[in-house]
């Protein structure tokens, strides 16, 4: 474990917060959250970049990026939840919620937007939620499991709980979730559009991926969706009252699969309509930060941009159509365990705070904005709260601490499958790291298809950033150390330090 900061340290970083939020009002907080974005498919002001993302490139430049930050998983709903509690989501499920899903949050249980709440903040949820809601609830009686794909197996005009308003936030305006059924916009708890048709076409017009059949409503089309929950975002954003602080979080539906770049922005990028539809992100993340300047909130917010995973696995096409990869410098996709399934942009903007144009090669983690965030509204994190989340405020503020800030990260996709980072080491305690390797694609980078056969697999980072040389056989000491940590976290130790 890392030795505890000296007193003196202790002492100026706890008056650095209190500096920090010594505001007649607490700093507001935004998430903007891509679904399914590598870590290299931001420009960060690259001309030669396929891909350009000037809104993108505005924010890393007047805040700090992380070049070693990371989701929970390599999948979506685990990954929201894990950045929502503090917690990694393998302590207690591992898939997505399917369609017509259940919460996978328990009664009563820790949310940023909860403790943002209890502290008086107005707090809403835009886009994609992913996380479940109560389908019981506005079943009619007598449908059976099997009819409840059916438009009319629902009473559309019922309470539909379980929801965002159930974990902390306000006010949620929505789709859902862009490829699963329902179809239709939701706002708060009540159905804005009613979902009639039985269901939706399967194939976008644009673009590639599939929607998985279920009730439509007859309006609803999946171009709408980000610049409409954009839209709503910048309209409640614009609503707000100087004398109270705000938290948004703001989950894109891109650029997710299905790929649904509007027409406007078609042909923008040199990597096709994943491409453009990047851009068309980034241009939404221009549209909230024009809203903050024109309303003169923006010295007073913090904005966070991150993704819930790296990109789907039509990257492995995108490489070999445009030489582009998502992925950047790093082995993996979406759902793998390697590098480029859970290493994504990740980057604070908070004037006056967060000095503008900084780098940081820390290693952090989603769940580490629960604990940073609680140490700037000055909110008590009880022992059972985010358990797994560090205060990232030494790092944002540039003071000096104890390096590393993590112990060791801990990365899972699949039951069985986990990676620990600890330092440059990486230990995969399977197999492979991998869900899909096509072979073109390891023949592109020169890559070994590690799989059956193989105990486990070691990696230095710093030597070999694409994970293509196992050291597992050479270093059976710390082999054995990484997985007795491993299997310590596993076993219900909580990987953040221990609080009073």
């Amino acid at each position: 474990m890392n030795k505890p900061l000296p007193h003196f340290l202790t002492v100026a970083l706890t008056a650095l917060v209190m500096t920090l939020s010594a505001s007649d009002q607490q700093p507001n907080v935004i998430i903007l959250y891509a679904d399914d974005m590598g870590v290299a498919d931001v420009s960060y002001g690259d001309g030669d970049a396929l891909i350009q993302t000037p809104n993108l490139d505005r924010l890393a430049t007047e805040g700090m990026t992380f070049t070693d930050g990371h989701s929970s998983s390599g999948i979506c709903t685990p990954s929201r939840f894990a950045l929502l509690t503090g917690q990694h989501h393998w302590r207690r499920f591992h898939g997505i919620v399917g369609a017509f899903g259940e919460t996978v949050f328990e009664d009563g249980e820790y949310t940023i937007a909860t403790m943002f709440q209890s502290k008086g903040y107005d707090t809403a949820c835009f886009g994609k939620w992913h996380l479940g809601w109560d389908f019981d609830a506005i079943r009619k009686p007598g449908v059976e499991k099997k009819d409840w794909p059916k438009a009319e197996s629902y009473d559309w005009t019922k309470r539909f709980p379980g929801g965002p308003l159930e974990r902390g936030f306000d006010h949620y305006f929505g789709d859902g979730t862009i490829n699963f059924p329902p179809y239709c916009w939701i706002e708060g708890d009540k159905f804005l559009t009613i979902p009639t048709l039985p269901v939706i076409k399967s194939e976008p017009l644009a673009g590639s991926g599939t929607f998985r059949p279920g009730p439509m409503a007859e309006s609803w089309s999946p171009y709408d969706i980000l610049p409409t929950i954009t839209e709503k975002t910048v309209a409640w954003i614009s609503e707000r009252k100087s004398d109270k602080p705000f938290f948004a979080y703001l989950a894109f539906n891109s650029p997710h699969y299905p790929i649904v770049p509007n027409e406007e922005f078609h042909g923008k990028s040199k990597a096709g309509y994943y491409g453009d539809f990047v851009i068309e992100t980034d241009a939404m993340v221009g549209k909230v930060l024009a809203a903050l300047d024109e309303h003169d909130l923006a010295e007073n917010t913090i904005v966070i941009f991150s993704a819930d995973n790296g990109a789907e696995t039509h990257a492995f096409e995108r490489l070999e159509e445009f030489d582009q990869w998502s992925s950047g410098d790093f082995r993996g996709l979406k759902r793998d365990i390697y590098e480029g399934g859970h290493r994504v942009p990740f980057i604070v903007r908070w004037p006056g705070a967060v000095e503008a144009g900084s780098l940081s090669n820390e290693v952090v983690s989603q769940v580490d904005l629960a604990a940073t965030f609680a140490a700037i509204i000055d909110y008590p994190l009880g022992r059972e709260e985010a358990i797994d989340s560090y205060n990232l405020l030494p790092v944002l503020s540039g003071e000096v601490y104890s390096r590393p800030l993590r112990t060791a990260t801990v990365q899972n996709t699949s039951p069985g499958a986990y990676a620990l980072r600890q330092g440059d080491w990486v230990l995969i305690d399977a197999p492979t790291g991998a869900a899909k390797e096509p072979k073109a694609y390891l023949e592109h980078f020169g890559f070994d298809a590690y799989g059956k056969g193989h105990s486990g697999l070691l990696f230095n980072l710093k030597e070999d950033p694409r994970q293509s040389n196992n050291l597992y056989e050479q270093h059976p000491d710390k082999v054995e150390s990484m997985r007795n940590l491993l299997k310590r976290y596993t076993s219900g130790e909580r990987c953040a330090p221990n609080r009073e």
